[in-house]
């Protein structure tokens, strides 16, 4: 199959839309990071192996002319409903079955393929409620899929997929529709901006980059994606790579670019192997190299794997990095606009924002800007993780409440427990309360708040979170991965996670708070690049916020939460004990001292607070506070 002209991609696209109607059952297998490693590749071939052996016509990739009414089966992105892994979506009823083992396929097969039964003990349950659609599960019902529209939905290994629903329309519109001008004017008219977290507006970017004169220019996607529990970039490279790359065609198209780049962190094999596949693809067609449909325009794509150092999700410390240098930032100006990867200019945007441009080119900026607000248009993807009941991949309209986003899609508390705090925005971000329930989440309004959205890691805590230990966690991420090039961050993030250190050990002093927040304002102001400025972001809220536990640890030598190892007080109540001596006897040091059938004591001064008394005491008697 080659695509020479626009002709040949309509032509194809039709061939392609006209052979996934043809497929009238289909099975698709979440095939994402969180179910493969739940064994649903085991799943997805118990289901090949199930057909051929009742010589059911099956195909694993969509067939120009299919023979018979075959069952399509196919290999998805993440369907974002992790908490419910391994998922299974039955087409064409839009069936959602959840936790499907492999015990279970077979049931499938007889049942619902064959027969057109639905398992209800295999659907999703909310109380005595049987929901059998995707579509109408609360998680679901509540989000606005644009961006992950796909993840779930197509096989995500395939082109002819993506054509048949429409793939790489947008692209062919701007090529021979619009002029660069016009393109440009599109994504800055819906006020598209940067989903990494800094929020720039991405049609300003890409303006700066066509203006400059200096020649070869660079598109570049920031596939690195460091925030402990964020996914949401690594379910599109793996769900729908080539939407992804369509957005990045378009950028160079109305840019002027010929050369490519993804950044992708080794740690994401899955995305890397299917965005190796798609451009392999591309390539064999001829919608990737010289002359892309007879246009004259030349555009290649390569992936670089990142080592996993957080600094290089800078924008200056990843283009180092493809480079073959050490992934440090520089000092700015010059911009990555004007002199980027190679001293050229570089349009650098993250993978949600590249998916976003083909949804704005197709439907046009009056659709995208009437979800979202004015000021934060379109949706956001969070990958909402923690102490909340429904964990997993989710995409709202900019502007969604936090209590809509934990209470509602998120289906609240994990055991009705009392709601704390949100930690949005990673190591870069801030603790949101019960105070900011109301509070739209979008990138003006979290600045505000002393947060930011990041690259969309979304944390919900408890009221049995620490939120000085949170701090600590956060600042001994933050300390490992910096750099070393300027001092405030290098040397003050390193004080700041011995003071914290001291603090959750009981040895927090008079002045500590004070000290954290003068040592945040000189690392916030005077370090050189993103990850320095907003270091010191999650102690500074969670003192804001949390200041009497930070206290207590320090005055009063006690974790209100009863996190803190070493903070923790284990004494023997008096009227339960019964001198059975158990406790003594597995003390590792010897704290535990009494008379048979009197009380025993426990000795603070030498107690490790180890907990093996606890565990080992028949009346309950050792008590933890």
């Amino acid at each position: 199959m080659l695509i020479r002209t626009r002709e040949d991609l309509q032509n194809i696209r039709s061939k392609c839309v006209k052979a996934a109607s043809h497929y009238k059952k289909g099975i698709i297998v979440c095939c994402g990071t969180g179910c493969l490693s739940s064994g649903s590749m085991k799943i997805y071939d118990r289901f090949k192996e199930l057909l051929e052996a009742k010589n059911i016509p099956c195909s694993v990739e969509l067939q120009e002319d299919p023979h018979g009414d075959q069952i399509a089966i196919k290999k998805s992105g993440c369907h974002g409903f992790c908490e419910m892994g391994t998922l299974i979506r039955i087409e064409p009823q839009g069936w959602l079955y959840v936790k499907v083992k492999l015990e279970d396929c077979e049931e499938i097969i007889e049942k619902t393929i064959l027969n057109g039964e639905h398992i209800e003990r295999l659907a999703y349950k909310q109380g005595e409620e049987v929901f059998k659609k995707q579509d109408d599960i609360p998680f679901y019902k509540k989000q606005t899929r644009l961006v992950l529209e796909h993840c779930g939905h197509i096989d995500a290994t395939s082109l002819k997929e993506y054509l048949s629903i429409g793939g790489y329309s947008a692209f062919e519109k701007a090529m021979f529709d619009m002029s660069k001008d016009q393109i440009i004017e599109e994504i800055s008219l819906a006020n598209l901006r940067g989903r990494g977290g800094g929020g720039f507006p991405a049609g300003r970017k890409w303006s700066q980059v066509k203006s400059q004169k200096a020649f070869p220019k660079y598109v570049v996607c920031n596939g690195d994606e460091g925030d402990p529990g964020a996914f949401m970039d690594r379910s599109i490279m793996e769900g729908d790579p080539h939407r992804l790359i369509e957005g990045m065609m378009i950028a160079a198209l109305a840019c002027g670019s010929e050369h490519g780049y993804i950044y992708v962190r080794a740690e994401y094999p899955t995305a890397v192997s299917r965005l190796r596949l798609a451009i392999k693809q591309l390539e064999e067609v001829g919608l990737l190299g010289n002359n892309i449909l007879g246009s004259g325009f030349n555009f290649d794509l390569q992936i670089t794997r990142g080592a996993g150092a957080f600094v290089c999700g800078e924008g200056s410390a990843l283009t180092a990095s493809i480079e073959g240098k050490r992934g440090m930032p520089r000092v700015k100006p010059p911009r990555t606009v004007e002199q980027g990867l190679f001293e050229k200019p570089t349009v650098l945007n993250n993978v949600e924002t590249f998916a976003n441009v083909p949804i704005i080119i197709l439907k046009g900026a009056d659709f995208f800007t009437k979800i979202g607000q004015e000021k934060s248009t379109g949706t956001k993807c969070f990958a909402l993780t923690g102490n909340i009941k429904y964990t997993g991949l989710i995409e709202v309209p900019m502007g969604t409440t936090l209590h809509d986003i934990v209470f509602e899609v998120g289906g609240g508390m994990r055991g009705d427990r009392e709601f704390k705090a949100v930690q949005i925005g990673g190591p870069s971000g801030g603790c949101l309360t019960d105070k900011h329930m109301s509070l739209p989440l979008d990138f003006d309004s979290l600045k505000k708040a002393g947060a930011m959205i990041g690259s969309g890691g979304l944390v919900v805590m408890d009221k049995d979170t620490c939120m000085v230990e949170v701090a600590r966690f956060f600042m001994s991420f933050t300390q490992n991965e910096s750099c070393g090039k300027c001092v405030p961050c290098r040397e003050g993030t390193k004080r700041m996670l011995e003071i914290l250190e001291r603090i959750v050990e009981g040895k927090g002093e008079d002045g500590d708070i004070e000290l954290l927040l003068e040592l945040a304002d000189t690392i916030s102001h005077t370090s050189l690049c993103g990850l320095g400025k907003t270091a010191a972001s999650p102690v500074v809220s969670t003192i804001k916020y949390f200041r009497d536990e930070y206290e207590a640890h320090i005055y009063e030598k006690r974790c209100p939460a009863n996190v803190c190892q070493k903070l923790k007080q284990i004494y023997i109540e008096p009227a339960e004990c019964k001198g059975c001596s158990k406790c003594s006897k597995v003390c590792p040091v010897n704290a535990i001292s009494g008379k048979i059938k009197e009380p025993f004591v426990i000795d603070q001064s030498i107690c490790i607070k180890c907990g093996s008394c606890v565990s080992v005491c028949p009346f309950k008697a050792i008590k933890e506070g």
